[in-house]
């Protein structure tokens, strides 16, 4: 029957995994919940860990400070509880003839996790106390009753699962899926290339990440395995930003001397070096008709807005228009105030549209667009609604670019024209996602801040200093300063903690600052009932705003120099970062205060590192290095498919590689449309293609 077919005689790579040896109906059930349906599914199922017996030894073999594993079983479990939070997991582990103590302080992850009798691998660095050995933090695996005592020299893999398949089994079944399949699989890179790179081919890489003799053939087959899955998001991302270049032509826009004596006679004030140096960089773009795509990165208060508002001029300068496009409303007001001022003595035509305007008012808005009787507008997302068209459009800025995502880059065109595209953000990206997230981007850095811009002291305070740092709070609003409140959100999400906010609200109002003018703002409130409460705090009326991180980005009222954070441990570096920059952006220093419940090592590290580190971008390689991608701008945000098998925290030696090798491809080969590199131009549509939309890039 051609159910009952062999695996020999099969497609090897598409043979269901029901009909590999061993597995059956029951079990072919159970790996479809792992995602596993066929036997080329199997084959990159990669491990998660490895059971490390290379240096596998019984307690009484064991060395004074040296790195070990041991195998036991658990004979006892202990939690102790100590003031201010802090704790202590302990286990007695039963190996041979003698115990050994394995500790974990303030872990709280892993109470419950260990029962007595249970059998396992702990491996970490041995030390002896008296006469018991010991191990603090080690890495460990429970081991299942069904497998057997493994040997010495060993690395075992362990591989996502679910509860109802024991390792030992899952393992098994890899390991003949393994043995017939692995040859199958299609070698992508040309025999040269995995030279040059000293790759192993890919039958062997599969082999031996799946059952490596010893830790070099594992790291070779997992660098081979990282650094094709980091090219190829490259090749994506360099064909995108090659793409971007034939899509049309853009209006050259030459800065000439007497249109930038024009532009900059508008500033009440010099730029800085670093305004300067990206004000450069960009108008080498937009001389050419080539239409720019890059990022414009700057801490807060640097003055990205100045150097987008020069953009923009030179546009209009030209007889073309501009938009900036930003990602809240309360944002785009902001811009579009600090535009208003700016060009206040210039003959520019500028508007605002935004979802929350009327029917009337936005359909005026849009029919002096379309009649080109509007030089500048600025605005949310409305403006990349169908029916917005724009006469002669050339530039367009893009603000908190993280905010929208990679599908959301505006494709705002006017005919065949393609604008020049700048976005921007004022939260610093640590490199590796700069070189993901942002790949497709040429990249400008603005490092310096205007003068005069002063100082924001920091601090980070326990419950009981609460009433001490009311009272200087309440000192600053009674010689005039203003300040914020921030409430946290629940989750990082769209979805608010009202009840929390006003809560706070209430408490303050009838508290500390009951003798003040006290504001509240949030995300659920209307665009108009925001704008008035923005409103009364720019004009003072307002002493003290209670918010959400509504006003994360772009609000800027000088006089508010004062900040307290509650919940700080639910905030990001970045985040907390961008709150502390709503303050001294006047002439005054600043002041911010942060409460936290600190429940482990990790919350307090990030959150000292926040008090000690007034950079925005080293904070943000701090906070990459303390919680990965994933919380900050991990290209799942973007649009991308997450990383199977590469770590942008660890491999970022690999990431560069990756990219230079990418760039160099691209350039000698555009569209990969060589016979050698067919397989990698598949796999980069095939991964990315829809993401990105790239299209056919042969």
């Amino acid at each position: 029957m051609a159910e009952a077919d062999s695996l020999e005689t099969r497609d090897p790579l598409n043979t269901p995994v029901q009909y590999v040896p061993g597995v059956g109906r029951h079990w072919a059930a159970v790996l479809m919940r792992l995602g596993l349906t066929r036997a080329r599914d199997v084959l990159f199922h990669f491990p998660r860990d490895y059971q490390d017996y290379t240096d596998l030894r019984t307690v009484a073999e064991f060395e004074d400070g040296a790195l070990h594993s041991a195998i036991g079983t658990i004979e006892d479990v202990e939690t102790v509880e100590y003031r201010g939070g802090r704790m202590r997991l302990g286990l007695l582990v039963r190996s041979g003839d003698e115990s050994l103590r394995v500790t974990w302080f303030n872990q709280r992850y892993l109470v419950g996790r260990f029962q007595e009798g249970q059998r396992i691998l702990v491996s970490g660095k041995a030390k002896r106390d008296g006469l018991r050995w010991e191990m603090a933090h080690p890495r460990f695996q429970i081991l299942d009753e069904e497998e057997d005592e493994p040997t010495r020299g060993a690395l075992l893999p362990v591989y996502p699962s679910t509860e109802r398949l024991s390792q030992p089994r899952l393992r098994s079944i890899v390991q003949r899926v393994v043995a017939d399949a692995a040859d199958a699989v299609p070698e992508v890179f040309p025999p040269s290339y995995l030279d040059a790179h000293n790759l192993p081919g890919i039958g062997q890489a599969i082999r031996q990440i799946h059952f490596p003799e010893n830790h070099d053939q594992l790291a070779a087959a997992r660098r081979r395995f990282v650094y094709q899955e980091l090219l190829i998001l490259q090749l994506a991302l360099a064909i995108k930003q090659q793409q971007q270049h034939t899509v049309g032509q853009a209006p050259a826009l030459e800065p000439t001397a007497k249109i930038d004596a024009r532009i900059r006679r508008l500033f009440p004030f010099e730029l800085t070096p670093g305004q300067n140096r990206a004000i450069d960089e960009i108008t080498a773009d937009t001389a050419g008709t080539i239409p720019m795509n890059r990022l414009l990165q700057a801490d807060v208060g640097a003055g990205k807005t100045v150097v987008a508002a020069y953009l923009m001029l030179l546009a209009v300068a030209h007889g073309f228009q501009a938009a900036l496009m930003a990602p809240t409303e309360v944002l785009a007001r902001q811009h579009a105030t600090t535009l208003g001022r700016l060009l206040s003595a210039a003959r520019v035509r500028q508007a605002l549209l935004s979802g929350s305007m009327k029917s009337a008012e936005r359909d005026e808005v849009k029919s002096r667009l379309a009649e080109g009787a509007l030089d500048i507008v600025v605005g949310t997302q409305a403006m990349i609604q169908g029916d917005v068209e724009f006469a002669n459009l050339a530039v367009v800025v893009i603000d908190e670019q993280h905010k929208f995502g990679v599908t959301q880059r505006a494709a705002l065109r006017a005919g065949d024209r393609s604008p020049h595209y700048l976005v921007m953000t004022a939260t610093p990206i640590p490199r590796t996602i700069a070189m993901t997230a942002f790949g497709d981007l040429d990249v400008t850095r603005i490092d310096d801040t205007p003068p005069g811009r002063q100082q924001v002291h920091t601090y980070l305070a326990e419950e009981n200093e609460r009433s001490k740092w009311w009272e200087f709070f309440c000192k600053k609003l009674d010689e005039g300063r203003q300040g914020y409140v921030i409430a946290p959100l629940v989750e990082d999400s769209d979805r608010l903690d009202v009840t929390s906010v006003e809560a706070a609200y209430e408490a303050l109002c009838n508290g500390p600052l009951e003798a003040y003018r006290v504001g509240l703002i949030h995300g659920r409130l209307s665009s108009d009932d925001k704008e008035a409460v923005m409103e009364r705090f720019r004009r003072g009326d307002i002493q003290v705003l209670v918010a959400t991180t509504v006003i994360e980005v772009g609000v800027d009222v000088p006089n508010a120099t004062l900040m307290t954070i509650e919940g700080g441990e639910r905030f990001g570096l970045s985040q907390l970062h961008q709150l502390r920059g709503r303050i001294s952006r006047g002439a005054y220093a600043g002041y911010c205060c942060v409460f936290a419940a600190m429940e482990n090592d990790a919350s307090r590290a990030r959150l000292e590192a926040f008090r000690d580190t007034p950079g925005g971008f080293e904070l943000a390689e701090i906070d990459f290095r303390l919680r990965g991608p994933g919380e900050l701008f991990g290209t799942r945000q973007h649009g991308l498919p997450p990383m199977r098998i590469a770590d942008l925290g660890r491999d970022t030696e690999l990431l560069s590689e990756a990219r230079r090798d990418a760039q160099q491809l691209v350039r000698e080969d555009p569209g990969l449309a060589s016979p050698d590199h067919r397989l990698l131009r598949a796999m980069v549509i095939r991964r990315y293609g829809k993401a990105l939309s790239l299209g056919d890039v042969g």
